[in-house]
This record gives C-alpha cells, sequence and structure tokens, in this order.
C-alpha cells in the first residue's frame, strides 16, 4: 500500500515538471486566466480601419469618404437651382399663374416637377458626358475623386459659359480681382456661378414680363368695359380670368411656351 502511495506520488511530481516544474494548487487554478488565442489565416494581413475606402470613390479613409458624400448630398439642391435652367423655368412659369390670375393652379408642387423634368431634358447631353468622362474612369479605379470631380465640372462650366452674360461676368471678376480670361471656358467658377445665376435670374423675369403684356391688356379692357356699363359690384378680375384662360387654351399657349423656352436653350 505504501508503495502505491509513494508511486501516485512520483507521477503527479513527474507530470507537474511538464509545466516548467511549478505546481498548481486549486486557489491559484480558480483565480488564473487564460488569454483568447487568436489565430489569423494563412497569407492574412492586419487592417486598419482608418484605411478602409468606399469601393469606386477612390484613396482617403472612409470617415472622410462619407462626409464628403454627405455633403454633397446637402448640395444638390442648390447645385440644381444654380447651375441648372432650373431656376428660369420655375421663375417663367410663376409668372404665367400670376398672369392668369391663378392663384394655387397649377400648384407648386407641380411647377417644380414640371421644371425639374424640363431640366432633365435640356441637361442629359451634359449629364451623360459627364458620366462617360468622370464617373466611369472613377468606378474603375483610373482616377482618384478629386480628378473625377474636376473632369465633371468641365461640361458643366461649358453648359454654364454659353449662357452667361458678359455684363455679369465683368461684374464678378471685378469683384473678385480676377484677370480676364482669353475664352469664356476659362472663367473660374467663383465668378462664373453667380454670374451664371444672375444672367438666368434676368432672363426669366424678361420672359415672365413678355408673358404678362397679353393678358394686362386683358384685364384693362375688361375693367374699362365694366366701368362703363357701371358693374361697380361685380369685380372685373371674375370676368377676365375665364377670358385669360380661354385665350390660353386657344392658342395652345403651354406648347407654345415650353417650345419658345426650350428653343432659348439651343
Amino acid at each position: 500500500m505504501k508503495l502505491r502511495m509513494l508511486g501516485l506520488a512520483l507521477l503527479i511530481l513527474i507530470g507537474g515538471g511538464g509545466a516548467r516544474g511549478q505546481m498548481v494548487t486549486p486557489e491559484a487554478a480558480k483565480t488564473a486566466q487564460v488569454a483568447p488565442v487568436q489565430v489569423a489565416p494563412l497569407g492574412a494581413q492586419a487592417v486598419n480601419p482608418n484605411e478602409l475606402t468606399i469601393a469606386g470613390i477612390g484613396g482617403g479613409s472612409a470617415q472622410w469618404t462619407i462626409v464628403v458624400l454627405l455633403t454633397f448630398l446637402t448640395l444638390i439642391p442648390s447645385i440644381l437651382i444654380c447651375m441648372t435652367p432650373f431656376a428660369r423655368l420655375l421663375i417663367v412659369f410663376h409668372f404665367l399663374r400670376q398672369a392668369l390670375g391663378l392663384q394655387t393652379t397649377p400648384s407648386n408642387q407641380t411647377l417644380v416637377g414640371l421644371s425639374m423634368i424640363l431640366t432633365f431634358f435640356l441637361m442629359q447631353p451634359v449629364g451623360d458626358r459627364v458620366y462617360r468622362e468622370s464617373i466611369v474612369p472613377l468606378q474603375s479605379g483610373k482616377i482618384t475623386a478629386l480628378v473625377a470631380v474636376e473632369r465633371g465640372s468641365v461640361p458643366l462650366r461649358e453648359f454654364m459659359s454659353h449662357y452667361v452674360r458678359e455684363k455679369d461676368v465683368a461684374l464678378f471678376l471685378d469683384l473678385a480681382k480676377e484677370p480676364r480670361p482669353r475664352t469664356a471656358n476659362d472663367l473660374s467658377l467663383r465668378v462664373l456661378l453667380p454670374a451664371y445665376i444672375l444672367s438666368e435670374l434676368k432672363a426669366g423675369f424678361q420672359i415672365g414680363a413678355v408673358l404678362f403684356l397679353p393678358f394686362l391688356i386683358v384685364d384693362m379692357v375688361v375693367a374699362s368695359i365694366t366701368t362703363s356699363v357701371g358693374m361697380m359690384q361685380l369685380p372685373p378680375v371674375v370676368i377676365s380670368t375665364p377670358l385669360k384662360l380661354l385665350l390660353f387654351l386657344m392658342v395652345d399657349g403651354w406648347h407654345l411656351l415650353i417650345g419658345a423656352l426650350m428653343r432659348s436653350f439651343h
């Protein structure tokens, strides 16, 4: 019996020697913490989250890429208004509604939607060129995001420089203290953007003033007739509004107006 106990003690000592000759007590086993071992697959490399990029955007951290994209999304309405014919079209349609004597028909949503559709029709060739020269190389990884923005601004600059007035360009060149460029395509966006929107506002007001003239004549004729016959109890606008609508429909006003607006951009 003593020999068996002695042999068991020797086996325990020998087994504990495999663990650097240290014996683990029950108390130490309870407090011991074993760190988890992470095994990486062969050929894997450590990835820094700050170096992640979004596919198709180019170099730079993912955080800054998201910031740039969100900022661009917030600027889309301003870009739509200031770099396209949207402002001119919307101003003309509002002038038309006021000239007809209609306060809420067509509604603001209808006029904005019509202006957006016509803007898409006019800007589709420009957008197609931007896609081919900027978006496609960016998605294929041939250029960076900054180069894509620079390439994409070229078609827009050419479009705006075609419709901007020289007087407005000269004003902002003087305010910016920049030298006069050799051609309109050499204008910087700092000068071209405010000059373009100013030119579009003037063009929209000019077209709106011309639209008002025939309807103003109808209002004056109706007012003079109702005053001469003594119909003071009936406002002239009650009679002139249906007459203006009939006149507008007889000449197919929407077709003439939109046709003239579209031709003014070609």
